[in-house]
């Protein structure tokens, strides 16, 4: 589902999000949204839309992996090094 709009940014730097948008994404008054700048883009999401990339992004590190070992280990370099 894409849909492409133009919006102006107000006076006090507000948004409206249109209604056919609104509906497109089941967007109701006072849902709670994430605002973050990615790759030179604004970004507007549903806050579990993000947890849900996040643990997409996550599930690719295989489960024998400690990254928090390998965090370890690297500062045990970083420190020996007086770093």
């Amino acid at each position: 589902m894409d849909a492409i709009t133009s919006v102006t940014v107000g006076p006090q730097g507000r948004v409206v999000i249109p209604a056919r948008i609104r509906d497109l994404l089941g967007l109701s008054a006072g849902d709670r949204l994430q605002l973050r700048v990615s790759r030179g883009r604004l970004v507007l999401e549903r806050p579990q839309d993000a947890v849900a990339e996040l643990r997409g992004l996550a599930s690719a590190v295989p489960a024998e992996r400690s990254l928090v070992d390998e965090l370890l280990a690297d500062r045990r370099v970083a420190a020996s090094r007086g770093e």
